[in-house]
């Protein structure tokens, strides 16, 4: 059996904790309230020494001013149990207005009680501190200060005492119901700062955590590309030993090239990375980040490989003038060169994915496959670029470098970000493919 929890009612809803009060902040408050029940007592003794004093017995002055030092006492009493009225709101509060029955100096003690009980915002208490407030006052004008001698008595006068001590004990209250309200609403927003700016640091960590996996991203499909032909080329300068001179410059320069050309691209990664960490490099200085390559440079990369020795065919005849056929390397003939691409209304973050997917599955390619003839189709189908890269499966190359093992991942990444999918394996002619459907926006 499951118990079933319902919320508390506002009654019986915990209290929000008083702040912690300054040393000024109490000191005051005590000064307040002293302050107020000896004004009270003047006006009371002005009021019981209004007549002449000679009329008086001698019993009679010792029970006045008995009183008055009774009424002293207990209201000493009361600002002593103001300690507790941030502890026990309730006890402290129907305490000091029980001592108003008997002393006066004791209502200002607990006129600052009630404030605070109040400020936990709970009507139970306050409606019963309330009747316990009205029963001294009516107490006190109809039962105590008749039996004192010398007072004078108004039936009129005592019923508006205690109307007066309603208001006063309304006035009391209210405070105390803003107080608390005050309290809350400034925690409320002390709470909600404090909650947006752990989201915005949130927020920030998560922005630059997705930075740093673009830019690793990004050094994964670029430096990739140009060191599978480092290696490459430096396994055929490795294993080949039947070089003529020629083409042992021909493998270093494209070696050469390639190093060159990754460490250009690698510096200006680094670059827009140390400029978003605020080293004064980036807007500030003028320096921007360099475009990133879409469909638009793809026979720039179809040049770059063939001139790696890549075997490479194309078919874009959705998507282009004419269909590129060229191959490259092994000492074939090259063909006329693909016509431009038809790219209208291909948004330009797909476009640069599509790239992306190209680029590494050429890469590899290069590493698993060396000398495999391999064949790149592009064509708009419907709503989606459909991208297919194919090449026979062959033993990997002894110079091939270690896997790194994030590149088929990234691709899937890369997809999914741009709203497609990508799916690989192998077809019945023992074919490695790589298709990837993007949608074509």
């Amino acid at each position: 059996m499951t118990a079933r929890l319902s919320p508390a009612p506002p009654d019986r809803a915990v209290p929000m904790p008083a702040p912690r009060l300054r040393p000024w902040s109490s000191i005051w408050r005590y000064l307040v309230a002293v302050g107020l029940g000896l004004l009270i007592v003047l006006g009371n003794l002005s009021d019981l020494l209004g007549q002449d004093p000679t009329d008086l017995s001698d019993n009679e002055s010792a029970a006045i001013g008995g009183f008055l030092l009774l009424d002293l006492l207990l209201g000493v009493i009361a600002v002593c149990l103001l300690s507790m009225r941030r502890r026990l709101p309730v006890l402290t509060a129907m305490l000091t207005a029980s001592l108003s029955a008997v002393s006066v100096f004791a209502v200002g003690p607990a006129a600052l009680a009630i404030v605070s009980m109040s400020t936990r915002r709970r009507w139970k208490p306050v409606v019963a501190v309330g009747f316990a407030w009205v029963a001294a006052a009516m107490f006190y004008e109809l039962v105590l200060r008749p039996s004192i001698p010398g007072a004078t008595l108004d039936a009129g006068l005592s019923w508006a005492s205690g109307g007066l001590a309603i208001a006063i004990y309304a006035i009391c209250a209210t405070t105390g119901f803003y107080i608390g309200a005050r309290r809350e609403l400034v925690t409320s927003l002390r709470e909600r700062a404090e909650n947006a700016e752990r989201e915005q640091a949130l927020r920030e960590e998560a922005a630059r955590e997705s930075e740093r996996t673009r830019i690793a991203r990004e050094m994964h499909d670029v430096l990739a590309h140009h060191i599978s032909l480092l290696s490459l080329h430096a396994g055929v300068l490795t294993f080949r030993t039947d070089l003529t001179r020629q083409e042992t410059v021909d493998a270093a320069t494209i070696i050469q090239s390639n190093a060159q050309l990754a460490l250009t691209e690698l510096r200006q990664i680094l670059g827009v990375l140390r400029s978003r960490d605020g080293d004064g490099v980036g807007a500030g200085s003028g320096i921007a980040e360099p475009p990133q390559p879409t469909l638009a440079e793809l026979p720039a990369l179809l040049a770059d490989s063939r001139e790696g020795g890549m075997l490479v065919s194309v078919d874009a005849s959705g998507l282009a003038h004419r269909t590129d056929v060229v191959a490259g390397g092994g000492g074939a003939a090259p063909r006329p060169t693909a016509g431009p691409l038809d790219l209208d209304g291909l948004s330009e973050s797909v476009s640069r994915a599509a790239y992306r997917i190209i680029q590494e599955a050429l890469t590899n390619a290069r590493k698993h496959a060396v000398g495999a003839p391999v064949t790149v189709e592009i064509e708009k189908r419907g709503g989606e670029l459909l991208v297919a890269v194919r090449n026979p499966r062959r033993a990997a190359s002894v110079a091939s470098t270690a896997e790194s093992g994030m590149g088929l991942t990234g691709l899937h990444e890369r997809a999914e970000l741009a709203g497609g999918s990508l799916a690989h394996g192998t077809d019945v002619d023992d074919h490695f493919v790589l298709t990837a459907r993007l949608p074509w926006q």
